[in-house]
């Protein structure tokens, strides 16, 4: 029982000594990309974006800086969008000595040329900080400024509420800024902190309000004048939480004066004098400003915590740019989280209010996943791209339902309607935010599948059925083994039961005639749209394997619902379609694809066929090459405990063949005429390689790319099937290619920025933890493959979540889950591990059980919940 693989969460590379020799095809870790959290400083903050905003509720992002950027808040996605004003200022007095006034940000970088130099725009030529250094761990980052003339020190913590399973409560739309300032003179400090905002709600007849309640104070930005369907018909608001103590002023309005740059001028006269604010000029410009005050002794610390907030209903698949049937497109869909506040003001009041719970809630869980003894680069992934929730590529409509871009472009979203192909790679919903998932099977397998069991692969807003829809078969598949998965989490057999029939309808419109599986052998020869946005002709291994999924799960649920008969044949096609696939399409090392022309009128109507000229002789195919998806099947499979699909061995062969011939150290010589997003010294996995077979003249698109959601879920298949070492290094040279100066850790792109298939580096954690959580049998899986002797990892399934711990104690293992929020039903824990003595405790109190081979199995079931530890002490030969 000794470990594996000795990884260190903060720099694994220095556990490398307790490894095993690699074996031949392997490699020993490489430098970890980063501790984590990470932190980045100098030339590396250029590109940091870190959005900030509730799940599904709009973003706007904080620079590396310290400044704010990006302000997605106004139903589209909108890079470089921001207020023409909008910073945080600081003023500062320590003793006799003179004051001192900052913009709140380190100074700019270069390059600085513009028609009009830098401009005037957010005052770009009033004094700013020395420099700072930015510290990222979603859904926290903290920047640490530095400036020699200021007489104190100043820190920046942003976030939004996160918190794994209450999508309601990491919904809002808000963010908070938390300045801390720290006096390190021995004379009393003086210090102000003014945010000021150009009121964004339109441009003629917007307004600014003065409000003060309880620990909120602020500016309450309106347009009464704005049409009510306009898209930016809405409020904002900019507040101070917990001034007491401290004195506030403020402007509604900074001096109105003729020139563009005069207001920005008078109201830096005005702070810049004395640290206050006001009076008020008769003529009020848009921006306005709010400030706090404080005395600081020497020695001590104080807290100057701002509030953004926004309300702005008028969503449409117009103005975010998503597909509505003609005549519908400026139809209002609306955004789930105004349906919970009239404004923005109510927004601000609600986080005002619970913010110390929410703030706990939230810090718990990050704290909870850094203390993970899980490699730092698999940490950085999974949390970083949880981020794609807060930004704009998710959002819910008024009804509550769950919708996704692809990804988005700079403005407006890219590839709309929650697409199957690419949402299915992605596991952070199902774990995480479970009622998100749920929405999204829920849409899948009711309106989305026609009486035929076509599925539509991309909604429509509103949703109207599509004559000329085309069915994606992976995407379709995928769903499937995804229902399979969130009902195993949940253990709802009611939630299937509804959702079955219309599954069962979807997996067999495979066999209508002419179709992906017409001649019913577990084989998928028909023509098979998929994710590479073309058809494959004939069987291949990213469709069929799908399918394979797709079947195990259908059998499985189908015995759950008492069809006996269908879970046979389910079964039937899988044993054939498995043994068939490695028969005639493993060729040693991977799985190929066998191009079959088909004559169009011989294509079922719904499954495809118009990505090629000539059905007969396609182009655009997979062939003879070694695509890094093969398995993305047998990766989702795994995940939802459905065991392997094909022969193990061939299984762990095609992993090593991936890494072998797909993953390039450098790119220096790769040769790509498509969209580039590596290049030059940086490593990853290529999308598809033919150095050991035949490329067709004209593959697939996309084939020499590489993308992130790919890479992961090849990297995280290598983990699962042991290559840690492989499958880490893999994730880490993802991460090294998001560095802060070549490209934003917070948005991983592929067909667009912040791409949801990116979300499948979640699957990384659940891997490697070896987590895995029936809440149908109320069985429990605690299998990890680093540090084990010494393991701790973040868990979490629908009914609650907490972290587990695994412990070398003498000649046996401790093994300890602890329950942060919700409860855990458990009857059975199995353990990577051999078990033939176990004494079990819950919350300190014995608990009766029996071990065998592996698994503890209790006499009953037992509830794990919030203070009721579970303890096992086991020991075996």
């Amino acid at each position: 029982m000794k470990p594996k693989h000795g990884f260190s969460r903060r720099a694994f590379i220095a556990e490398a000594a307790v490894l095993p020799v690699a074996k031949p095809g392997t490699v020993q870790p490489r430098a970890a990309a980063s501790a984590y959290p990470r932190r980045f400083t100098g030339r590396a903050l250029s590109q940091i974006a870190f959005p900030l905003g509730g799940v599904c509720a709009g973003s706007v992002s904080l620079g590396g800086r310290g400044q704010l950027r990006d302000w997605e808040i106004f139903n589209r996605a909108h890079k470089g969008n921001a207020p023409s004003y909008c910073f945080a200022s600081i003023w500062a007095k320590s003793g006799a000595t003179a004051p001192v006034a900052r913009i709140l940000e380190a100074r700019f970088q270069p390059p600085y040329g513009g028609s009009s130099g830098l401009g005037y725009r957010n005052a770009p030529g009033l004094p700013r900080l020395e420099s700072a250094s930015f510290t990222g761990e979603y859904p926290f980052a903290r920047v640490a400024f530095h400036d020699r003339d200021l007489p104190v020190r100043v820190s920046l913590e942003a976030f939004s509420p996160f918190i794994p399973l209450d999508e309601e409560a990491s919904g809002l739309p808000v963010a908070i800024l938390r300045y801390r300032v720290k006096n390190t003179s021995r004379a009393a400090a003086t210090v102000s902190i003014a945010y000021s905002l150009r009121n964004p709600v339109g441009e003629a007849g917007r307004t600014s309000d003065y409000r003060s309640e309880s620990n909120l104070a602020g500016l309450f930005m309106h347009n009464p004048f704005l049409a009510a369907p306009d898209p930016l018909k809405g409020s904002m608001a900019l507040g101070v939480l917990d001034a007491g103590g401290g004195e506030l002023t403020h402007l509604r309005g900074w001096p109105l004066e003729m020139w563009g740059w005069t207001p920005a001028l008078l109201f830096w006269d005005d702070f810049s004098s004395d640290g206050r604010l006001g009076p008020e000029t008769p003529k009020l410009d848009a921006t306005g400003s709010i400030c706090l005050s404080r005395e600081i002794a020497p020695g001590a610390e104080a807290t100057y915590t701002f509030v953004l907030a926004w309300h702005f209903p008028n969503r449409t698949p117009a103005r975010c740019d998503w597909f509505a049937p003609e005549g519908l497109e400026n139809t209002v869909i609306g955004n789930h989280y105004c349906t919970r506040f009239k404004d923005a003001w109510d927004a601000a009041r609600h986080l005002a209010v619970n913010l110390p719970d929410l703030e706990r809630r939230t810090r718990a869980f990050t704290k909870t996943v850094r203390e993970s003894t899980l490699p730092g680069e698999v940490l950085d992934a999974a949390m970083s791209n949880l981020s794609t929730l807060a930004a704009t590529t998710s959002f819910r409509t008024a009804d509550g339902r769950f919708h996704g871009w692809e990804g988005t472009n700079d403005q407006g979203g890219c590839c709309f309607g929650s697409c199957t192909h690419v949402w299915n790679y992605e596991t952070a919903t199902n774990f995480l935010f479970p009622a998100l998932a749920r929405s999204r099977r829920e849409a899948s397998f009711s309106y989305l599948t026609a009486e035929t069991g076509q599925m539509y692969f991309r909604e429509p807003l509103p949703f109207r059925p599509q004559e000329k829809a085309t069915a994606a078969a992976d995407g379709q598949m995928g769903q499937i083994v995804k229902l399979y998965l969130d009902w195993q989490l949940s253990g709802d057999d009611a939630w299937l039961r509804k959702l079955w029939p219309v599954a069962k309808r979807a997996l067999s419109f495979a066999w209508i005639v002419g179709g992906w599986d017409g001649d019913r052998d577990g084989v998928m020869e028909g023509v098979q749209h998929n994710t590479y946005d073309v058809e494959f002709f004939g069987p291949n291994p990213l469709c069929g394997i799908w399918y394979l999924a797709a079947l195990r799960a259908s059998e499985e649920m189908a015995r759950a619902v008492g069809e006996n008969s269908f879970a046979a044949e389910c079964r039937r096609l899988f044993e054939n379609g498995s043994r068939w696939f490695d028969a005639n399409l493993f060729k040693g090392e991977y799985y190929v694809q066998k191009i079959r022309g088909v004559a169009k009128d011989q294509i079922a109507k719904g499954t495809g066929g118009g990505s090629t000229a000539d059905t007969t002789k396609p182009d655009f195919q997979l062939g003879e090459g070694c695509l890094v998806d093969q398995l993305v099947g047998q990766y989702l499979a795994t995940v939802a405990g459905l065991g392997p699909l094909l022969n193990v061995e061939n299984i762990r062969r095609t992993a090593r063949s991936i890494w072998k011939y797909n993953f390039k150290k450098d790119l220096f010589h790769h040769q790509a005429v498509q969209r580039v997003y590596a290049l030059n010294d940086e490593a990853g996995l290529v999308i598809c390689d033919y150095g050991s077979g035949k490329r067709p003249r004209i593959p697939f698109p996309y084939f020499a790319e590489l993308m992130t959601g790919f890479e992961y879920s090849a990297a995280i298949l290598m983990l699962q099937e042991g290559m840690v070492n492989e499958g880490v290094e893999a994730i880490a040279a993802i991460r090294r290619r998001y560095d802060g100066e070549r490209r934003n850790p917070w948005d991983e792109a592929e067909c667009g920025h912040h791409y949801a298939r990116a979300m499948a580096s979640w699957s990384a954690i659940v891997a490697l933890s070896g987590f895995q959580y029936s809440g149908v049998t109320k069985s429990l899986a605690l299998k990890p493959l680093v540090n084990q002797e010494a393991f701790r990892s973040f868990w979490s399934a629908p009914s609650g979540w907490g972290s587990f711990e695994q412990k070398k104690t003498g000649e046996g293992y401790g093994v300890a889950v602890t329950v942060a929020e919700g409860a855990l039903s458990c009857r059975s824990v199995a353990l990577g591990l051999k078990v033939t003595t176990c004494i079990a405790k819950l919350g300190g109190r014995e608990v009766p059980c029996t071990a065998k081979d592996s698994h503890v199995t209790f006499a009953r079931d037992i509830q794990i919940r919030p203070g009721t530890l579970l303890e096992l002490a086991v020991a075996g030969s």
